[in-house]
């Protein structure tokens, strides 16, 4: 599957820990990034005294919002995915939910490109137009 859903992995027994600086390096973001998943409740670090102390589930939770955004889809949608591991029907209705997100999210993309196709061949008609008007005014 393109989006592993699970965000509370079983190997973080020996309680790893992150900076911000740390997960921004790793994956390519802005800190300001990752502080703006953690307002909109995307992320839930806990803290030592002023600063930020990420565990694994909050890399995976990153992990996932990333990959989600490379599809395409809005925050607000990667938020209830990830957010419905932890909720009824657990796993299970996450990933039925999850599949019926990715054939909306292939729909759009299809049309979308039949929209190109048909833009493209518009282009192709108008630049041989320019192109003949052009050499008859040669």
């Amino acid at each position: 599957m393109a989006m592993m859903m699970q965000t509370n992995p079983s190997s973080d027994t020996h309680n790893t820990s992150y900076s911000i600086s740390d997960l921004a390096r790793e994956f390519g973001v802005t800190t300001r990034a990752i502080r703006f998943y953690e307002d909109e409740g995307l992320l839930r670090p806990g803290r030592s005294g002023r600063q930020r102390v990420y565990r694994t589930r909050d890399r995976v939770r990153l992990k996932l919002i990333l990959r989600g955004k490379r599809l395409g889809f809005s925050l607000n949608e990667v938020g209830e995915i990830i957010n419905m591991y932890d909720s009824n029907p657990g796993e299970a209705g996450q990933l039925r939910y999850f599949l019926e997100q990715i054939r909306q999210r292939r729909e759009t993309l299809k049309q979308q490109h039949h929209d190109i196709d048909v833009t493209l061949q518009e282009l192709d008609t108008i630049q041989a137009q320019c192109q003949d008007r052009l050499t008859t005014l040669s």
